[in-house]
């Protein structure tokens, strides 16, 4: 129940979804061409987290959760919480991604 061993395991699984460069930019060719792809957008956005680009991927899952809320049984809103529990839920980027987050929710 260590919260630095919790926050580790959590980096492992997340990691575990890093493509190699090629499938990487497919996945942004696949966004730009129907942003309205989640399952494309949700992919991209779990490569971005594995190669460390935490921004870029809540900008992803935020955008997803915007548009459905719902979308594959909230698993875009799953991810970013498992990636608020990796960068550490004290962080500063958590508690301005989070004010973003319950906007779209509750806003």
């Amino acid at each position: 129940s260590d919260p630095a061993i919790e926050r580790a395991s959590s980096a492992l699984a997340l990691a575990k979804d890093k493509p190699d460069d090629s499938e990487a930019e497919a996945l942004r060719a696949a966004v730009a061409a129907n942003p309205k792809d989640h399952q494309a957008r949700f992919d991209l956005a779990s490569a971005m987290i594995a190669s460390g680009d935490h921004d870029g991927a809540a900008e992803h899952l935020l955008s997803i959760i915007e548009a459905d809320k719902e979308w594959n049984d909230g698993a875009a809103r799953a991810k970013l919480l498992s990636l608020f529990e990796v960068v550490g839920l004290e962080d500063e980027w958590v508690s301005a991604t989070r004010r973003k987050l319950s906007a779209i929710l509750f806003g």
